[in-house]
């Protein structure tokens, strides 16, 4: 056996035993957004954005979009969060076809604007990915919102969040 080893692993343990031990405190967790009476974003649905409608909001978005240089994916959709019409700019980025509709689809079957799930994200919310595999937490997906009740949504994407989401309320506020 090996005494030295042993005597220094002994004297090491005496002189530990005696240094108090500092626990680091666990991390607080989120907020959960507290018990308020009523349910948020509870706004009805209604009849189901026309197709006319639609492509009068992405001429506006495209107006808007240009005025600014960007390049967006503009998707429209009902309530259920399915497509009833799109544009793609000349120039806009591939990936952001499905993105755009995902925001859309977003804001519809969640009746709130998608920015929501952006900043619940970066406030340490990470449960919002349990909710909706589909859900794209970015700005740029607006609710369609006539005489208070849901008739679908719009979603940009295609430039920064902000850009998308600037481009997008051009389209929504002919909605009222």
């Amino acid at each position: 056996m090996h005494y030295p080893l042993l005597t220094a692993s002994l004297v090491c343990a005496a002189a530990l035993a005696g240094v108090p031990v500092h626990a680091q405190a666990p991390a607080t967790p989120p907020a959960a957004g507290g018990t308020a009476d009523g349910t948020p974003f509870d706004v009805p649905y209604g009849t189901p954005v026309g197709t006319e409608m639609a492509k009068k909001m992405i001429a506006a978005v495209e107006a808007e979009a240009t005025k600014h240089r960007w390049k967006l994916n503009i998707a429209v959709v009902d309530t259920h969060g399915d497509l009833v019409a799109f544009s793609r700019m000349d120039g806009s980025q591939l990936a952001s076809i499905t993105i755009s509709q995902g925001k859309a689809r977003t804001a519809a079957r969640f009746r709130r604007e998608s920015r929501a799930f952006y900043n619940a994200y970066e406030t340490g919310h990470t449960y919002v990915s349990t909710l909706d595999p589909t859900i794209v937490a970015s700005p740029g997906g607006w609710p369609l919102v006539e005489g208070g009740k849901l008739i679908g949504a719009i979603g940009c994407s295609g430039g920064t969040g902000d850009q998308d989401a600037a481009a997008c309320k051009a389209g929504a506020d002919l909605v009222k």
